[in-house]
């Protein structure tokens, strides 16, 4: 690897999927919105990536791109996204389709409207096994032991129930199952606990945990608690306003946070608060709007350390230590330029 790379020196081997620079706007009447820019990110095998931001950073943008989960008015400017090598842009629509339910799976925020309501849980758990050899027998009995093993209580009843029988804790599990079930190699978790209490947040972060150790699949993991990330993840990446801002190993980031929003984001987590209080901390100001060109650093407004460099020139990404990258004039890090 040269000295210069963009990529960070992740092992030896190449990542699972490797995203570089990629570009996509949402065409609306009011213009086009440019919801990701210069996106690059890796995720190498058997490791869980998360990725943080405020709402509207495109978090889930992001995932859904992965995944060829887009709207019509959505728009993949530039860029490539590398799974296995392949790049998912360039692929027919019948061979990335296929990809679905095999070697890519997702778990989606909301686990009530991710289920069909009007069928029971044993068809669907077998339905997705589709790639799968084997009679519906054995589909069913595999389906049986994944809902035994993410801890559904008498799981030979349950299978023949709806969704709608079950807790919000318990569909999210059934979805975890489902996702598993087809033993996929990039894993994707959309805000999996979001609707969840803090007692089943725990619960459904150990399950992935240990699943994912069990499988040996990678995972790109968003979400907006930090606590969580910090929990599961190894490695971690920060967006603001469809901008991947800061990268690096997860301890790297929430030990030595180099971009300012970074920080911010980390000042307001609840967790480190450590005195007794009624008001939460926040970033003063808003997301700007994505809409026509950006000069500039993305978060210059609302960047206490802003300065004229950052209004005139958008900010790259310097390597700060061995294994974290910010975009931010003020790291005083290496500067990264394609290879």
């Amino acid at each position: 690897m040269k000295p210069d790379d963009p990529r960070p020196p992740l092992s030896s081997s190449r990542p699972l999927l490797e995203i570089r620079d990629l570009n996509l706007d949402f065409g609306t009447p009011r213009g086009r919105i440019h919801a990701l820019r210069n996106v690059s990110l890796d995720v190498p095998a058997a490791q869980v990536v998360g990725i943080v931001g405020e709402s509207g950073s495109g978090k889930s943008t992001l995932a859904y791109t992965v995944m060829g989960l887009l709207p019509e008015n959505a728009d993949v400017i530039a860029g490539s996204m590398l799974f296995e090598g392949k790049d998912l842009l360039k692929m027919p629509v019948q061979a990335r389709r296929s990809l679905l339910g095999d070697r890519l799976s997702m778990i989606f925020q909301d686990p009530m409207t991710a289920l069909n309501p009007v069928r029971t849980i044993e068809s669907q758990m077998i339905d997705i096994q589709h790639h799968e050899q084997g009679s519906r027998s054995e589909k069913r009995a595999r389906a049986l032991e994944m809902l035994h093993r993410v801890g559904i209580p008498d799981p030979q009843s349950r299978i023949r129930a709806y969704p709608h029988h079950f807790s919000g804790g318990m569909r999210q599990r059934v979805c975890i199952a489902m996702a598993l079930l087809v033993k996929p190699a990039l894993l994707i978790a959309d805000e999996p606990t979001t609707a969840l209490d803090a007692t089943l947040e725990v619960q459904i972060l150990h399950l992935l945990k240990d699943m994912q150790k069990e499988i040996g699949c990678s995972i790109l993991f968003v979400s907006h608690h930090l606590g969580a990330v910090a929990e599961l993840c190894d490695r971690v990446a920060v967006m603001y306003a469809g901008e991947v801002v800061e990268h690096g190993a997860v301890r790297d980031i929430f030990l030595n946070p180099a971009h300012p929003y970074t920080r911010a984001l980390l000042e307001c987590d609840p967790g480190r608060i450590k005195k007794s209080t009624r008001t939460l901390p926040t970033i003063p100001g808003e997301v700007p709007s994505l809409l026509g060109s950006q000069i500039g650093c993305i978060f210059r407004r609302r960047c206490r350390q802003a300065f004229n460099r950052c209004v005139q020139e958008n900010p790259v990404e310097y390597r700060i230590g061995m294994d974290q990258v910010a975009r931010c004039h003020l790291t005083g890090g290496k500067r990264l330029v394609s290879a």
